[in-house]
Order: structure tokens, then sequence, then C-alpha cells
């Protein structure tokens, strides 16, 4: 089954006049730049992509759900890659309230993939937008089209999924083990983390966010 839709434009707005190799590469970072904002709405596998696009944010489930339906289109096989991590063990540059509440959720679940490009399975990873270096986070950059991107997070564990309908029924049931509690602190970090990251990107190139040089 084809794109459609919304998602059918943007792949051919993004992939206009580009062979292959080209249009993998334009994806990718088509993807990756669309601003990183944890948003609930945005987890349904069908509508979340489309609803990202309409909003232009996102976090990495829908970012890698759409990477993964326009490869896909491109002929590249695509697996989904899902993996246990903890916000506050993380290489970034948190605030001081953000580091409070990090301490206080349980471990969560980041997703990226795996596309089959030059006879080997390549690790993809389009979490963070550019800007977000400011605060040390890992953006993947300057993507070749052929080799392994660094893992947006460090994880704990790994659980690989066939395709995106395997992955949605896997979380699904790792989402019944939070108490109501845990599902608040989550709520109440990724509220603080998207106030945060549009703070970083509204800082001056060269200066660290909170005005520090």
């Amino acid at each position: 089954m084809g794109l459609e839709g919304a998602i059918k434009k943007k792949f051919d707005a993004w992939t206009l006049g580009l062979n292959r190799e080209e249009s993998l590469i334009r994806i990718f970072e088509k993807v990756r730049d669309i601003p990183f904002a944890v948003d609930n709405e945005l987890f349904d596998l069908e509508k979340g992509p489309v609803r990202m696009l309409e909003r232009n944010k996102g976090f990495c489930v829908p970012k890698h759900y759409l990477l993964g339906m326009m490869f896909h289109e491109l002929g590249v096989p695509v697996k989904y890659c899902t993996y246990a991590f903890n916000w506050g063990e993380q290489r970034i540059d948190y605030p001081e309230r953000l580091k409070e509440l990090a301490r206080r959720i349980p471990a969560t679940y980041h997703l990226a993939c795996r596309a089959f490009l030059g006879g080997k399975w390549v690790f993809i990873d389009a979490t963070w937008d550019p800007p977000l270096k400011k605060a040390a986070f890992d953006v993947n950059e300057n993507w070749d089209g052929r080799s392994d991107m660094a893992n947006a997070v460090k994880p704990l564990d790994e659980f690989v999924h066939e395709d995106a309908s395997e992955r949605e029924k896997a979380f699904g049931e790792k989402l019944k083990n939070y108490t109501l509690s845990e599902k608040l602190e989550l709520s109440r970090f990724s509220i603080e983390l998207n106030r945060w990251l549009e703070e970083v990107r509204s800082q001056a190139p060269g200066r660290r966010p909170g005005g520090q040089a």
C-alpha cells in the first residue's frame, strides 16, 4: 500500500528531482529538522505522522514512523527499534528543574529505525533537531546515506520489531506497566521538557541555554 494524502504530498516535494540515495538523505534531514516535542496525540501509527507534519513538531515515535513509511516508498526495508532508557542518565545539559523531574520518572522508551542499505542493516535516528546541539543533544548530521548514526539516547535495552504494527502492539503492552502516579510524573516532565527546548532554540548561536556563553 502506497503513501496517501499529506504524507504523499510531502514525500513528492522532498524527493522531487532526486535519485534514491539523495532522496533517502533528504527525507532523513527533513524529518530530523522537525522540532522535537513530546505530544501524546502523536503516538498513533496512522494519525501521528500526519498531525506532526501539520503542527511541525514531534518526537521519536511519529518521526520514525514517517521516516519508515517514506523509506518503504523508495523500496528500502525498515525495522523499528525500541530502546528502554532513563531521561536522567542522558548526555544533556538540563537545567536544575528538569534534572529533578528526570530523577523521579521511570524508564521510558525511545524509537529509532534500521534500514537495509548496501547489503546491511543501517541504524537511523532522526530524533533531535539541529538547534538542540546547544544543550549537548547528540544531533545526527552529514549523513552519507549508507552509514550508521548515533543513538539519540543511552539505552538500557533494545527490542527490534519487524514492522510498525508489531512495534505498536509491543509498546502498548509496556505502557500498561506504568502506574497512574508514574504517568502523571511523565506528563509533567514532558511539559517542562518541551518548554525548555523552546528556550534552547531561542538562544543566540554561540550561547549556552540560560544565557551563558
